[in-house]
């Protein structure tokens, strides 16, 4: 809703009454909800990339074979 800001300058004053209060806590608490399973979402989606990384024993191979070679020269 769309209120004139004399109206919001007077509820910002005055506060909200009991039933405008418990109504913004629902929509305070769905958006809560909301954010949470996006992050979830986007959490998952984020975390099936980190499937092809080597073990971390291949890459202590690695790092030990390029030692090996760099001391070659």
């Amino acid at each position: 809703m769309v209120y004139t800001l004399s109206y919001q300058m007077y509820k910002y004053e005055h506060g909200l009454g009991a039933a405008e209060q418990r109504a913004a806590d629902v929509r305070a608490g769905e958006a809560a909800a909301a954010l949470r399973d996006l992050r979830l979402r986007l959490g998952r989606g984020f975390r099936l990339g980190h499937r092809g990384r080597p073990t971390r024993g291949a890459a202590d191979a690695v790092t030990a074979s390029a030692r090996v070679m760099s001391g070659v020269r």
